[in-house]
C-alpha cells in the first residue's frame, strides 16, 4: 500500500504559512483582507484532506489557517477603527 501524500494537507499548510506571515504585515488593509481569504481557503482545504486522508499535515494547515484568520481579522479591525478614529479626530 503506497503512503501518498494528500496534495489539499500540503495547500492548506502552505496557506495557513502564508496567512500568518500576511498578519505580520497587514499595517494596512489589503494584506489583511488578503490574508482572511486565504485563511477561508487554507480551512476549506484543511477539512477536505482530514476527510479524505486523515493528516498531521492536514490538521497542521488546519490549525494555521484558523489562527492565520482570527489574526487577520483582528488587524483588520484594527486598522479599521485607526483609520476611523484618525477620520473623525480631523474632523474637530
Amino acid at each position: 500500500m503506497e503512503n501518498k501524500t494528500n496534495g489539499k494537507a500540503i495547500a492548506a499548510l502552505v496557506l495557513g504559512i502564508f496567512g500568518v506571515l500576511l498578519s505580520f504585515w497587514s499595517a494596512a488593509l489589503i494584506p489583511a483582507i488578503v490574508g482572511i481569504i486565504v485563511g477561508i481557503v487554507g480551512i476549506i482545504l484543511g477539512v477536505m484532506a482530514r476527510k479524505e486522508q486523515p493528516s498531521g499535515m492536514a490538521t497542521a494547515g488546519l490549525v494555521l489557517s484558523i489562527v492565520a484568520l482570527v489574526l487577520n481579522v483582528v488587524f483588520l479591525i484594527a486598522c479599521v477603527c485607526t483609520i476611523g478614529i484618525a477620520a473623525a479626530g480631523s474632523l474637530y
